[in-house]
């Protein structure tokens, strides 16, 4: 952020790539005494679109839904997909977990130093065994079980949760559960899963076993919106570590476990600052 007092916005456009569309964007913030901060865009000319996001701040007391109302005529012209809100607005996100907590409590932690802009009104979880880490951090923790006959009204009730608590942001923290066709929809672009990424060659369960087993030589994770296509996600951040034939299984699943929770954060910390716009079936990564 700038550190200035006056109101600091971030516009996110999505559009067809064309003639004109710098100057409309640029010429309607100049006309209302806009300060750009920070700008990116990328022309994607293989399929003919046109992607953009601006930081600025404006002179005297501008409240965003003013500027929302005024941007509309602008979007409508050039067929945009856009999105404007203030640049510190926190995101209000809800984890879900299971038993594994290194995700999780990387998260939290990032979020009580201030390394993270979002909030965390709520954790949900389909087994207790991180309960006291949630209390720790003075969060509120949802137990909800998820068998094959309570699955259904496990997602309904998540859903609630998800409008009762205003959520911006599911981050599914290596929640082990499946996500129905039906919630993957009604969460698209605002859900992000976390896992290894030595799939698809070792799946089910122990796959740091499956690779250890098979001589690997990279540990890796992938971070990605859900959909209905498990693990197939439009990609948002992807690392490895590298190791070598004196790991062991406990090594590997250690590196595993670094490698996930710095993803998933950075992953997390994007979509907070609306620096991510999906591209069809992969993303625009503004860092």
């Amino acid at each position: 952020m700038s550190g200035s007092a006056r109101p600091t916005y971030v516009l996110t456009v999505d559009c067809p790539d064309g003639p004109g569309l710098i100057h409309a964007v640029s010429g309607f913030l100049f006309e209302r005494s806009g300060n750009i901060l920070e700008l990116q865009q990328y022309e994607n000319h293989r399929e003919g679109r046109f992607f953009q996001r601006i930081e600025f701040e404006v002179l005297g007391d501008v409240p965003a839904e003013r500027l929302r109302e005024e941007f509309a005529e602008v979007a409508e012209r050039y067929r945009m997909h856009w999105q404007l809100r203030a640049a510190d607005a926190p995101c209000r996100i809800l984890i879900m977990v299971s038993k594994d907590g290194h995700c999780l409590n990387d998260l939290l932690f990032r979020w009580r130093s201030g390394g993270l802009q979002i909030d965390v009104p709520l954790i949900v979880s389909n087994h207790r065994d991180l309960e006291q880490l949630a209390a720790s951090y003075d969060v509120p923790f949802q137990h909800l079980p998820v068998t094959g006959a309570t699955k259904a009204d496990a997602e309904a009730r998540l859903l609630d949760l998800v409008e009762a608590e205003q959520i911006d942001l599911v981050v599914l923290a290596r929640y082990m559960q499946i996500l129905s066709d039906d919630l993957c929809t009604r969460l698209a672009g605002r859900a992000i899963n976390i896992h290894h990424s030595f799939l698809p060659s070792f799946k089910g369960a122990k796959p740091y076993h499956q690779a250890f087993d098979r001589g690997v030589k990279l540990v890796g994770a992938t971070a990605h919106y859900v959909t209905g296509a498990l693990d197939e996600g439009p990609i948002i951040e992807q690392d490895v570590l590298r190791v070598d034939h004196r790991a062991s299984v406990e090594d590997m699943v250690a590196a595993g476990r670094d490698v996930e929770a710095q993803v998933l954060s950075r992953a997390v910390r994007w979509h907070a600052q609306t620096r991510i716009l999906l591209n069809g079936h992969k993303t625009v990564v503004f860092r």
